[in-house]
């Protein structure tokens, strides 16, 4: 019986699969003429991304309630092992390498760039030395002129906000 059942359903799914491929083929028949073959090329990307963004929404949600003050670094470790069950140290020891790693990703003759997935980015941008500039306007007393010293090249930090942090705000 168990064989019986097997090829019942196997017989149904070799139907189905030779019922597409002719349709297929009638399509592709027609598309070439057209000369639109590359357009559903790109149309078959974009479902394949649709499954990916319903992925967090399965994830369940917590409520979150607003905190009234700025907490501390203990009080921000307390409530993290509280949450998640962890002691406090572990809670301190992943704070750290965190740091360590984020330092590792910014520091000389590295990346220049960490991101926090959905979170933020860090970048170190190059800015580079200015000359000195004699005679220009001065923007507080109209009609004056004054020096503007030399400045040498610095590398500066930029934090960019991204889509969850952003949402979050709202």
């Amino acid at each position: 019986m168990a064989a019986t059942k097997t090829t019942g359903t196997k017989a149904p799914a070799k139907k189905a699969p030779a019922a597409k491929k002719p349709a297929a083929r009638a399509t592709a028949a027609k598309k070439p003429a057209a000369k639109a073959a590359p357009k559903p090329a790109a149309k078959k990307a974009a479902p394949a991304k649709a499954p990916a963004a319903k992925a967090p929404a399965k994830a369940p949600v917590k409520k979150v309630t607003a905190i009234s003050e700025k907490m501390s670094k203990a009080t921000i470790l307390n409530e993290i092992a509280g949450s998640t069950g962890l002691a406090r140290k572990d809670v301190a020891a992943v704070m750290t390498e965190l740091e360590v790693i984020i330092e590792r990703h910014l520091k000389k003759r590295a990346v220049g760039e960490f991101a926090l997935p959905g979170l933020l980015k860090i970048k170190t941008v190059k800015k580079p030395a200015q000359r000195a500039k004699k005679g220009v306007p001065n923007p507080f007393k109209p009609g004056e002129t004054m020096d503007v010293a030399a400045k040498p090249a610095s590398v500066r930090v930029r934090i960019t906000p991204l889509k969850k942090l952003k949402d979050m705000a709202q």
